[in-house]
């Protein structure tokens, strides 16, 4: 494996080694600009190197870092590349953006604001158990009314103030379902373990009652794993390393049984799944990494394989389904490579679906931070538009962040394709 991917590497966290990578993968992008309208990074990049004449080697490591700071992690590039492994060139865009920060990181060339907006932002399951517990006083404070608030958070650690943040619930989604009167669940076909994730657990726990709902209304036995936490995805796109390595093995220890046990592991966010699946393989490089991110499906991945290959689920909508729908494709779902599995299942309901796949500019915490605030905006107005042009009757997406901004954009309500297919089957909201 290459020196850029593979953070075991003696020579990962060496700068002189990286500006070098950055080099060659610049060059071998500057020829071939496919991703030229992808994000921002691109454009910096080719207009950085056009500015000196094709001279990629006399880029300056400033110039460097912008294109590492403009690049948000949407993964869309690793898709578009004709060069990525096994070719010779051995290609990995994201990932090399994701060395250049964990070099930074390492080497402590952060500013004050940017390592308290890392450590605010990574701790997710602390702000949400304080958040959920106080949700009124929270909510209240984080919203963008609250603006003396909320400038005092941007200039100190660096969250844009305009920025609409996702609210906090009254109740987390773990204690509903360890108190809820579990059903007895009919001609059972499957179990599943239902990994909350942060969104699911501490701010919008409806989408994870309406899968349980779902799954168990088509025999999927549900259940909750012991000992979980965030997926550390803030962690590892800040460049922290060793946090992001120690939150993978506690989770990855408290899944494996169950991986084995033949149980799905279900996770209804895109983001965390893909880390899950591809990254925690890469960083803990254990084969219990791999049984679990093996047993790892999204949540219309799961269902709709159920569907197709275990027995079927059952087609019996007599709730009100809309007549057309607007989902959006995250990107780090499509980063996934299983193709539109919630367009799949929501066309079992007769509904018309149009698929935009737009980037929304939040992409993990990247939107969230002043600096980037603008861009984000900028990047969002194409899936603005792309939404106006669908006219469909109902907004849906699988990803909280993504819908959050969506709804911040077009104040409209976006709904999670599960939360869609529970009224179809009549499930009360």
């Amino acid at each position: 494996m290459a020196t850029t991917y593979d953070p075991s590497h003696a020579l990962y966290f060496d700068e002189p080694d990286l500006r070098l990578e950055l080099t060659r993968v610049f060059d071998l992008c500057h020829g071939c600009r496919l991703c030229l309208h992808l994000c921002p990074a691109f454009p910096t990049l080719f207009n950085s190197i056009d500015a000196r004449d094709g001279d990629v080697e006399g880029l300056t490591p400033t110039e460097q870092n912008q294109v590492v700071d403009e690049c948000y992690q949407c993964k869309l590039c690793y898709i578009k590349c004709p060069y990525i492994p096994p070719h010779e060139w051995d290609l990995d865009f994201p990932r090399l953006m994701m060395r250049a920060n964990a070099v930074k990181k390492r080497n402590n060339h952060q500013s004050s604001s940017e390592k308290l907006a890392d450590q605010l932002l990574s701790r997710t399951d602390l702000l949400g158990t304080v958040s959920v517990k106080f949700s009124g006083l929270a909510n209240k404070a984080l919203s963008t009314d609250s603006t003396l608030l909320r400038k005092a958070m941007e200039k100190v650690v660096g969250i844009a103030a305009q920025r609409v943040l996702p609210p906090y619930a009254k109740q987390r989604f773990s204690v509903w379902f360890k108190n809820r009167i579990k059903p007895f669940v009919e001609n059972r076909r499957a179990t599943a373990v239902i990994y909350p994730t942060c969104f699911i657990e501490y701010q919008e726990p409806a989408i994870g009652k309406d899968l349980v709902a779902v799954y168990e209304r088509n025999g999927i036995e549900c259940s909750l794993p012991d000992g979980v936490t965030c997926c550390g995805a803030p962690w590892l796109h800040s460049g922290d390393v060793d946090h992001f390595k120690k939150t993978a093995e506690k989770n990855v220890t408290a899944l494996v049984s169950r991986a084995r046990q033949g149980n799905a592991i279900v996770v209804s966010q895109p983001t965390c799944a893909y880390v899950i699946k591809r990254d925690y393989p890469l960083y803990l490089q254990s084969q219990e990494a791999k049984d679990v991110a093996g047993a790892t499906y999204d949540a219309a991945e799961y269902l709709m394989d159920v569907h197709k290959n275990k027995g079927g689920i059952s087609l019996d909508f007599n709730g009100p389904a809309p007549a057309s729908v607007t989902y959006h494709a995250p990107c780090h779902l499509q980063a996934q490579n299983i193709g539109f599995k919630s367009r799949d299942l929501l066309k079992l309901t007769g509904t018309k679906v149009t698929v935009v796949n737009k980037c929304s500019g939040i992409d993990g915490t990247w939107g969230y931070r002043k600096e980037n605030y603008e861009l984000s905006k900028k990047v969002a107005s194409g899936l603005v538009k792309a939404i106006e042009k669908s006219e469909g009757e109902v907004l849906s997406g699988d990803c909280h962040l993504a819908n959050t901004a969506i709804t911040e954009e077009t104040e409209r309500r976006v709904f999670h394709p599960i939360q869609i297919i529970a009224r179809a089957y009549g499930i009360k909201e």
